[in-house]
This record gives structure tokens, C-alpha cells and sequence, in this order.
């Protein structure tokens, strides 16, 4: 049987942008998503500290270095600038799998920068 862990995170990183008009999903400095193990096109939960929404989407990676965090899409009606999110990441596993898992835990400074 498999079950569902936490695999990673990124944690309480700005928005830098939210772009209505996009067809979906969340931009992310492809850096970021290296240093949380997180892959482009990776299906993320999206958890606004601000307001309490909560939403899946899927990652697309933005330029290296960029610090960006875009949400797109319908998705940027719940998100807006300056908000602080958590990115989660998570992965099916055996349970003996599941037993030796450590996730990955990134923080950031306020401008996105791991610490």
C-alpha cells in the first residue's frame, strides 16, 4: 500500500506577482525549486498564511536567480502581492519507505532568498 507524505516545502515565500490572464499555475525561481527537490511541472499545494485559501496547481519554473513566486491563472485570485505562501510538495511511498524519509524544509529571508 502506498500512502501520501510531505516530501517538501517551501516555506512562507513572498508572492512577487499574480498574473489573471495566464492559463494556470505557479511560477517559481527554478533555484528555489532545486533547493526544495521540487520538479518543474510537480503538482504543489499552494497555502495562503494570509488569508487561509488553499489550492493544488502545478509548477512552472521561472528564471534562475529571479527570486519570482507568480501565481497565475484563477489562482491568482486568491493570491495577490506581498502575500506569504507555503509551496508543498508531496510523494507517494511505501510505508517502510515513509519510515526513513526525512522532507525537505526550506525557508527564505523577505526577498525569497534561502536560508
Amino acid at each position: 500500500m502506498l500512502i501520501t507524505m510531505f516530501k517538501s516545502k517551501l516555506h512562507r515565500v513572498k508572492v512577487t506577482d499574480a498574473n489573471l490572464y495566464y492559463e494556470g499555475s505557479i511560477t517559481i525561481d527554478e533555484e528555489l525549486l532545486k533547493v526544495a527537490s521540487i520538479l518543474p511541472y510537480e503538482k504543489v499545494q499552494v497555502v495562503n498564511v494570509n488569508n487561509g485559501s488553499r489550492l493544488e496547481t502545478y509548477v512552472i519554473p521561472g528564471e534562475w536567480g529571479s527570486r519570482i513566486v507568480c501565481l497565475n491563472g484563477p489562482a491568482a485570485r486568491l493570491n495577490i502581492i506581498g502575500d506569504e505562501v507555503i509551496i508543498i510538495a508531496y510523494a507517494q511511498m511505501t510505508s517502510e519507505e515513509a519510515l526513513l524519509h526525512h522532507p525537505t524544509i526550506v525557508q527564505v529571508d523577505k526577498n525569497n532568498n534561502p536560508l
